[in-house]
């Protein structure tokens, strides 16, 4: 039997066999598909609700808005499109999508393909809106894990959609790929998170030029053996949890009810790949507390490091 490390590897390697030689060069306009960054925040986004300190008092009175940890894909030869979350902010992610792909008049169908990473608020209470009282789609294709799907199932409001035929739910695979847009393929890992509602995944999106993992919540990197290393298998550019700088932002909060690495624990783990490809990490899911948003000199010595921060309508070449 294959360790899960071996499986990983094996997955990587089929990736690299159905791509060719893996491109190193900049993203250039003539890649098929092409990724958006639609968000970077945690799932309450900012400013957030509830929050009276500086980073949200201020972000309302200049009109900041950072909406939660969000994806897009576009397919520029047929003109699909596929969204990783459905956030709370579905609405202006999506529209965004439309006018960053240029992919436009497309109404009760706005995106062909949805994935969900786990049932926490941010990253799937905006199915609602694809349901009856707003978009009404039919049959949209949503890729969940079978636990995920069976709380969908077994819970309404989500239940509705599924009975009306406006969601129609695609079990994944954990370590398999699986088809998400015409020739594009996707490899969910189950990764250890807080699991009330279902378990959650990492998705790793498979391009013919390059490979982009997507990683918005987890508790840990040391939630199994190895598991950084076998996660960065064949990845080109890497979106991480970035939830909490060191830790010390929430004062009067136990950190321990809602486990997340670090960005400096990251950024000591990846310290030597990251000089040697700057870039290649970038972090997303930042707390509206997190201080990387507003203070200069933090996020200048991360980007010294090698390291970024996810911008929303940031493109990568797929």
């Amino acid at each position: 039997m294959h360790s899960p490390l071996s499986v990983r590897i094996l997955i990587a390697l089929f990736a690299v066999c159905m791509s060719g030689c893996r491109s190193t060069a900049p993203n250039t306009d003539n890649s098929r598909y092409e990724l958006f960054v639609l968000g970077a925040a945690q799932d309450g986004g900012m400013p957030h609700l509830g929050c009276e300190k500086q980073c949200c008092t201020q972000a309302r009175e200049t009109g900041r808005i950072e909406t939660p940890a969000c994806l897009g894909v576009h397919d520029r030869e047929t003109g699909q499109l596929a969204l990783f979350e459905a956030t709370p902010a579905v609405e202006s992610q999506v529209a965004q999508l439309h006018s960053l792909s240029g992919v436009s008049n497309r109404g009760r169908k706005p995106v062909d393909a949805v994935l969900l990473t786990h049932a926490h608020i941010g990253h799937y209470l905006g199915l609602a809106q694809f349901g009856h009282e707003v978009a009404s789609t039919k049959e949209l294709a949503v890729h969940v894990s079978p636990r995920m799907a069976a709380f969908l199932r077994e819970h309404g409001p989500w239940s509705q959609l599924i009975d009306m035929k406006q969601l129609e739910l695609r079990e994944l695979t954990p370590g398999e790929p699986f088809e998400v847009l015409p020739g594009l393929f996707v490899t969910a890992n189950a990764v250890p998170h807080r699991d009330e509602f279902s378990d959650t995944m990492a998705f790793t999106i498979h391009g013919p030029n390059r490979t982009v993992l997507f990683v918005p919540d987890i508790d840990s990197w040391t939630g199994a053996p190895g598991l950084l290393d076998s996660l960065l298998v064949g990845v080109d550019v890497a979106y991480l949890d970035a939830t909490f700088y060191d830790g010390r932002e929430l004062p009067g909060r136990n950190i321990a009810d809602i486990p997340h690495p670090p960005m400096v624990d990251t950024m000591r783990r990846l310290a030597e790949e990251a000089r040697a490809m700057p870039g290649r990490f970038r972090f997303i899911h930042l707390n509206h507390s997190n201080p990387v948003w507003y203070d200069r000199a933090l996020r200048a010595d991360l980007e010294k490091r090698g390291f970024r921060v996810a911008a929303s309508g940031e493109r990568v070449g797929l």
